[in-house]
């Protein structure tokens, strides 16, 4: 009886014009199998091993048939193929119930993508996701070290291991801090995360875990410190309360205090806190220099102070402008803009800047109450299209409406909620006009025009 052996099947989509691939007769609907007699996982090992000059290729064509082909070409070059899946697999879900989940303080009747948690250390060197380690295998372990995958990006919570384990819901939380040590000996660069739930691993625990992941460095670059996003979705869930004034002055004094002792021994500020704990804190934002060329902008940490400086150099920027072009700064314009109620008070003050400054020019800013999770969650990335909607009918919107980038799905025209961008210009009627969380994108969305290459 002859033995069948069944081989991983990686299904290609798109062939690119000129590729190796379309000279070798590839075509989307056909199927990777092998490159030099080896399987693939994922797409790590495909970019392994094609990275070579001379490549036998196992196709499996759309009618089963499969042709071995040899390929000469330079090493940095691809074949030039895209498959169904990016990552060549499947995702990975999480395997802990935390304690301060935000999709576990999800409402019913969503999408079910937003009810999935990924806990997959490949999507972390992708797309910047942050793992617990606790879903990461052996075999995890040593391809990341094999392949130099860089940067990882680790939510530790704490380094307190029984702690770790409490807060995950995971009796392996706490040994899986134990793959830091292999991560730094292999030079693997990482990120930290800590998500800062009150009176649990704050205060003591904070200063544990910081003092502790400090002798990762320069492996370890950075650790942000954000606080726990509490939804009014949290029937049945883990006690949280939220941060006040005086939790976040004490948060931050410790922070500041491992910053100036990471700095004298590394040149790196090292641990960082989110925007929002300096703004519940009344406290202003740290300059821009000790931000370490802003590596958690993801988390919240220096996007505003950013956005305030990229602004002000767009300031000086226009003004420079306008003297040769003084028509633009009497050119009528009325515009819109929302936003959440952290970045709110720092966009009115952009706004106020610019109306001085271009005579003819009236912008509305309008700071979104989040009444879909509650008042609580103040960021825009978490703002609805139904609450844009609802909270802007009938007020003056102007000629457009200027949204942050970030409220929509990454690539698409869709709010969090599902609803599209038409839907919402349908609605209000006016036009929208969609910018990244840039200082000059403002300016120049504002006005209309690019004045500046």
């Amino acid at each position: 009886m002859t033995k069948v052996i069944y081989m991983k099947k990686h299904r290609i989509v798109n062939v690119n014009n000129g590729s190796i691939a379309e000279e070798m007769d590839i075509q989307p609907g056909d199927s990777l199998l092998q490159i030099n007699g080896q399987e693939m996982d994922d797409v790590f090992d495909y970019q392994y091993l094609v990275a070579d000059d001379y490549l036998e290729v196992l196709i499996e064509k759309s009618n089963g048939e499969q042709w071995l082909l040899e390929i000469d070409k330079d090493p940095d070059e691809d074949l030039g193929i895209e498959f169904d899946n990016g990552l060549m697999d499947c995702y990975r879900s999480c395997c802990n119930k935390c304690i301060f989940c935000f999709i576990d303080q999800m409402p019913p009747g969503m999408r079910n993508t937003l009810y999935f948690k990924d806990d997959d250390s490949r999507l972390s060197f992708l797309q910047g996701n942050y793992v617990t380690l606790t879903n990461m295998s052996e075999h995890d372990l040593e391809r990341i070290i094999k392949y130099h995958m860089s940067p990882i990006n680790i939510s530790f919570q704490t380094t307190n291991p029984e702690l770790r384990c409490m807060m995950l819901n995971n009796r392996f939380a706490g040994e899986a801090l134990n793959k830091v040590n292999r991560l730094y000996d292999a030079g693997i660069t990482m990120n930290g995360q800590i998500v800062l739930c009150k009176g649990i691993n704050d205060g003591k625990e904070l200063e544990r875990s910081i003092n502790d992941l400090m002798r990762f460095l320069p492996c370890l670059e950075s650790v942000s410190v954000v606080p726990v996003g509490l939804s009014k979705y949290r029937d049945g869930l883990y006690p949280l309360e939220p941060f006040n004034k005086e939790d976040a002055i004490i948060t931050i004094d410790i922070i500041e205090k491992y910053q100036k002792r990471a700095y004298e021994e590394h040149g790196l500020h090292f641990v960082h806190a989110s925007d929002e704990f300096y703004l519940l804190a009344g406290m202003d934002l740290p300059e821009a220099e000790r931000y370490d060329g802003y590596l958690q902008l993801e988390n919240g940490v220096g996007m505003l102070r950013l956005l305030v400086d990229e602004f002000s150099e767009g300031v000086s920027i226009l003004k420079d402008y306008i003297k040769s072009h003084r028509d633009i700064a009497c050119k009528h314009r009325e515009v819109s803009v929302a936003t959440g109620r952290l970045a709110a008070p720092f966009i009115k003050d952009m706004a106020r800047e610019l109306n001085e400054l271009l005579a003819d020019t009236h912008i509305h800013v309008y700071d979104i109450r989040n009444d879909f999770f509650g008042e609580s969650i103040t960021v825009a990335g978490l703002l609805t299209g139904q609450d844009i909607c609802t909270q802007l009918l009938g007020k003056e919107l102007g000629d457009k409406l200027i949204l942050p980038q970030c409220v929509l799905r990454s690539g698409e025209d869709v709010f969090l909620d599902d609803m599209h961008l038409y839907e919402l210009e349908e609605t209000l009627q006016v036009q929208v006009d969609i910018v990244k969380s840039s200082g000059w994108d403002f300016i120049e969305t504002v006005l209309g025009e690019k004045i500046y290459e």
